[in-house]
């Protein structure tokens, strides 16, 4: 080719469009536009400038170093914030940490209102699911399932709780429906945000790790003892020691609030772990998965609540009704022979004694005193069909309506609590919601193809139930991290359910090629 030849073609321009870089668009675009784009060379950037030189100009004047120091502060959790907000792994992954380790900031001292920080988190990933949500054209399709709409029942019902005639004061709402139902809204952002099999992996793995922590912490306690903080927070209330001392012997709590949230909290990943020795995986790692399941039940029972010890067993049951085959069944009747032994083995230590009275509930004099009051509340119950108002048990029925009949109500379970706050129309939506996840969960594990995504999803069922039996004798979901862990729980039955067909829909057009080439 000559000179001349070449001459007659034109060089090609190449143009290259950087996000955010038209007119228009999301926030985020006009934003990426503003800071990285333009540098604030505009007149957007130059108002923002000049009004935060205005600040920190007042700032300084008046207060002096301690602005500096905020300010500093400040500019670190920015970043923070948005790492939240815009990068939704990042942002569950922190909330799952900071439910699993909260008690411990206000032990080791902490100051100010640390379940604050759990609202904040909890906002800012919802903001960033509508953001997302806006930017990919208002697209529902994710939530378009039974489990959300009974969800979205619930919550609309406790919301409509506030207007309750009956309820003795709205203050109690406001602090109780954090953990009763705000929480909730998690599910919406787990549904939306977890897409692939990868991150599973990682949040179970993660789950798997805190609950050793929590698990060696345990033993810590047990044999060590108690830290400084520790001590001075369970000698800090009279009640306190009467509800942990027992028998010449404290009860147990690791890094959770109270016994009971330790002790549940170690059953379920117990339950995890079974569900995936039962599942394909290298010995190596199953025998990792043993010695994690004897490691969280051993520390279990240091915390001496008898109602976390028949959870491991009613699980396995329906463990054995969904997972039938002649290897669980082998599985099931050593569990069962050696849970016969285990009952009914004479003992002199003070754990598996307290352990043996949860299978004789009638010979404890706790479980006959619950049994009366739950009798006695019944006519109040049957003639109030929303109840008595969100939070006027408990401690918030004390604190803001201290005369009313309910404050000095113990309910002792989550599902008298429920019955008595939210009447029997909330009982019944309770027990519908709860009804629909499992129903959900047993279908979609009976309908999945991937074992590995099949034994997530049983596994998640199975600790949703654990939950049910839980609820009965204690309240199981109302407290930081059980409330938290549930809603991630409820949202993995979903979507391990949804990567699993969108894996056969992959798969399929191979298999028919396969087939139609032979």
């Amino acid at each position: 080719m000559t000179v001349r030849n070449l001459k007659k073609y034109k060089p090609v321009e190449f143009q290259a469009t950087i996000p955010g870089s038209k007119t228009g668009g999301s926030i985020r675009q006009r934003l990426v536009r503003l800071f990285l784009i333009d540098k604030l060379r505009s007149p957007v950037g130059i108002i923002l400038l000049i009004g935060a030189a205005a600040i920190i100009a007042a700032g300084t004047a008046k207060i002096g170093l301690p602005f500096g120091i905020l300010l500093l502060v400040g500019i670190g959790v920015l970043p923070l914030l948005n790492g939240i907000v815009n990068y939704p792994k990042f942002g569950i992954i922190l909330q799952l940490i900071m439910a699993y380790f909260l008690f411990v900031l206000g032990r080791i001292g902490v100051p100010g209102p640390i379940g604050t920080l759990m609202d904040g988190i909890q906002a800012l990933l919802l903001l960033g699911l509508f953001i997302r949500v806006k930017e990919n054209g208002n697209d529902w399709e994710y939530f378009k399932n039974p489990i959300t709409t009974v969800l979205l029942i619930w919550l609309i019902y406790n919301i409509l709780e506030f207007g309750n005639p009956f309820a003795e004061s709205r203050m109690a709402w406001m602090y109780t429906i954090r953990t009763v139902a705000i929480v909730l809204l998690g599910y919406f952002v787990h549904i939306y945000s977890i897409r692939s099999v990868s991150y599973v992996r990682t949040l179970l793995k993660l789950w798997l790790f805190m609950s050793l922590i929590a698990a060696l912490y345990a033993y810590k306690q047990e044999y060590i003892g108690f830290s400084d903080a520790e001590e001075a927070y369970l000698h800090s209330d009279p009640a306190i020691a009467s509800l942990l001392f027992i028998a010449g012997h404290w009860r147990k709590f690791s890094t959770f609030s109270d016994p009971v949230s330790f002790s549940y909290n170690m059953v379920m990943p117990t339950i995890l772990c079974i569900c995936l020795i039962a599942g394909k995986m290298k010995l190596w790692k199953k025998l990792i998965l043993v010695l994690l399941a004897g490691l969280y039940m051993s520390s279990m029972l240091f915390s001496g609540t008898r109602g976390a010890n028949v959870l491991l067993p009613a699980a396995l049951v329906l463990f054995a009704i969904l997972n039938y085959s002649k290897k669980v069944l082998i599985f099931t009747c050593i569990a069962a022979v050696f849970l016969v032994i285990l009952i009914n083995i004479p003992t002199g230590n003070p754990n598996i004694q307290r352990f043996q009275t949860a299978f004789r509930p009638n010979n404890d004099d706790s479980y006959i005193l619950r049994k009366r009051n739950q009798k006695r509340i019944q006519p109040y119950i049957l003639t109030h069909p929303m109840g008595g108002g969100l939070g006027a048990t408990g401690d918030w029925g004390k604190k803001f309506a201290p005369g009313s009949m309910l404050a000095s109500f113990p309910p002792d379970s989550g599902y008298i609590r429920v019955a008595v706050e939210e009447g029997w129309v909330g009982l019944f939506l309770f027990c519908l919601m709860m009804f629909t996840i499992l129903k959900r969960g047993i279908n979609n594990y009976y309908q999945m193809q991937d074992p590995e995504l099949k034994t997530y999803c049983l596994a998640m069922t199975l600790i949703v139930f654990a939950y049910n039996i839980a609820n009965f004798p204690q309240e199981a979901l109302v407290q930081y991290p059980s409330n938290v862990f549930f809603y991630l729980e409820v949202a993995l039955i979903e979507i391990t359910f949804r990567l699993d067909q969108t894996k056969q829909k992959e798969t399929a057009p191979i298999q028919s090629f396969n087939t139609s080439t032979v």
